[in-house]
């Protein structure tokens, strides 16, 4: 899924103006300058996005991180403490914060804050939480912003509109932009890539070729070179196309895995009590084969106490 993150942070430095409307939904913003954000630490952690502004005569930073799926290794809400404690100390700036969810359904369990409720030891750091999906697609597409294009796929679809026709709606709506033919290239591009998420391959291929010649929209696309230069790209000439569809390939396989996981958190929350997913999610996240999270999934439906789930559990470890 690093190409997915890596087009939303190309994304959001090349645009970083549209990004500010769209998470802080106003336009009296001055971008001043899209700062380095790694963050030397004992162990090196760079956050996807940092922007300074200027908001009605102060400086502040304008923070926000891209997530494919949900946090498996470390809970958002403790990695986001922490890179906003990073920025705090480096810049003493007034900081707002986002995580962007790209994947339908990701982020469900994202509350946007950070406690610990130790008395005379209290923090709390918050953040916003934006669920792609969530998002009304049409509206973007209305705005006008070419930064935000990119992800109008991944976005919620005008009622009655189905996914195919909204894909194809969202390339058509960016080729009636007065867009120069190279940015226009770009967005298109970056459809491909981040439609992956949402999409079937064939799907994407089919619906872009329609617009021109998928291939040759790649080749053009300033996209192509900038995935060169982070590493996920095999090479313009021999393999990119090769390496987009793994990626795609990869991302849904994983995205697959992830919802599933959610699913069964969810339903053990739902049937039994808050505290279920707490018991269970370590070991269910642990689990890599897809086929025993569905039967996770049938028995966390089926069975008549979490003593039985657990039982299921057992068994599948």
């Amino acid at each position: 899924m690093a190409e997915y993150d890596t087009i939303s942070k190309h994304l959001i430095q090349t645009y970083p103006d549209d990004f500010i409307r769209f998470t802080l939904g106003r336009a009296d913003i001055e971008v001043l300058e899209v700062l380095e954000t790694e963050q030397p630490t004992v162990e090196s952690r760079r956050a996807d996005s940092l922007i300074l502004v200027r908001i009605e005569g102060e400086d502040a930073l304008i923070h926000c991180e891209f997530q494919t799926a949900d946090s498996t290794d470390t809970p958002m809400s403790r990695r986001m403490a922490g890179y906003i404690g990073r920025a705090i100390e480096r810049y003493g700036l007034p900081i707002f914060s986002f995580v962007i969810y790209l994947r339908p359904g990701a982020g469900r369990r994202d509350k946007g804050y950070y406690i610990q409720e130790l008395p005379g030891h209290r923090v709390v750091v918050e953040y916003q939480v934006i669920r792609l999906s969530e998002i009304d697609g049409q509206a973007i597409i209305e705005g006008g912003h070419p930064g935000l294009l990119p992800f109008a796929p991944l976005m919620k679809p005008p009622s009655g509109v189905s996914a195919d026709a909204w894909l194809r709606q969202c390339l058509h709506a960016t080729e009636a932009l007065p867009l120069d033919a190279s940015t226009k290239v770009d967005m298109m591009a970056g459809m491909a890539i981040l439609g992956g998420i949402s999409y079937e391959l064939s799907t994407v291929r089919r619906i872009i070729s329609q617009e021109g010649s998928m291939d040759a929209i790649m080749r053009e696309s300033s996209f192509a070179q900038y995935l060169t230069q982070q590493g996920i790209d095999r090479g313009i000439e021999q393999g990119i196309e090769q390496g987009i569809e793994q990626g795609m390939r990869r991302g849904r396989e994983e995205g697959i895995r992830e919802s599933t996981i959610e699913d069964i958190l969810d339903v053990l929350e739902v049937r039994f009590d808050a505290d279920a997913p707490g018991q269970f999610a370590g070991r269910i996240r642990a689990i890599d084969d897809l086929q025993q999270l569905k039967q996770l999934l049938r028995e966390a439906v089926q069975v008549d106490n979490l003593d039985a789930f657990q039982h299921a559990l057992d068994a599948e470890a």
